[in-house]
């Protein structure tokens, strides 16, 4: 876990085409604006200096574009490769949460963000979900309300796939900053515990 007197928030992604780092960078504003430190860090560069802010960390949040139902092959590459992680318990009990993006509204995102929460449930950490009700679910709603894709595990977030990265939407991307901050404050609440019962 990172020592420093705030909660360290590690965003550990991978963004094909843009679309997924807009939405990790709002993710990693959430975060920041709730208080944590934070490090965005693109898995298919990941360096061992990378690896060891993971490890401080006290949550990552994991998030890749949705390819063919599930996480990009360079997310899969970086998840295999933290099986040293898990053979050494690094990332027990810190907390995670997860995001990712597709053309489509729905695009099987769920598939991704359930591989995402498998994912940190083998490595024993804790997963924080998105935490709002569902937006755009009434003749009142609209496409701008928050959560407006109605996604309850993580954050999700469509782009035009013959658009660029200033397409993704706004209120996916404030879906994404709430995350960021959700996640920030309950990583607040388990530091206060330990501190607490090491008291």
């Amino acid at each position: 876990m990172s020592h420093s007197s705030r909660t360290t928030i590690a965003v550990a992604f991978h963004s094909g085409y843009g679309h997924t780092a807009v939405v990790a960078e709002a993710v990693a504003r959430g975060a920041a604006g709730a208080g944590a430190e934070v490090v965005l860090i693109s898995v298919d560069t990941i360096t061992d200096e990378q690896w060891a802010q993971l490890d401080a960390a006290d949550a990552i949040i994991f998030g890749a574009a949705t390819y063919m139902g599930t996480a990009s092959a360079a997310f899969h590459a970086f998840a295999e490769a933290s099986s040293r992680r898990w053979f050494s318990h690094t990332w027990v009990d810190k907390l995670a949460a997860g995001f990712t993006n597709s053309g489509a509204k729905s695009g099987d995102k769920s598939s991704t963000l359930g591989y995402f929460a498998t994912l940190a449930a083998q490595h024993g950490m804790h997963w924080i979900s998105l935490g709002l009700m569902p937006g755009w679910d009434s003749t009142k709603g609209s496409e701008d309300d928050i959560n407006r894709l109605g996604f309850f595990m993580g954050a999700g977030a469509q782009s035009p796939t013959d658009a660029g990265p200033e397409a993704v939407h706004k209120s996916d991307i404030a879906t994404a900053e709430y995350l960021g901050a959700r996640v920030a404050r309950q990583a607040a609440i388990f530091r206060a515990g330990r501190t607490a019962l090491a008291a």
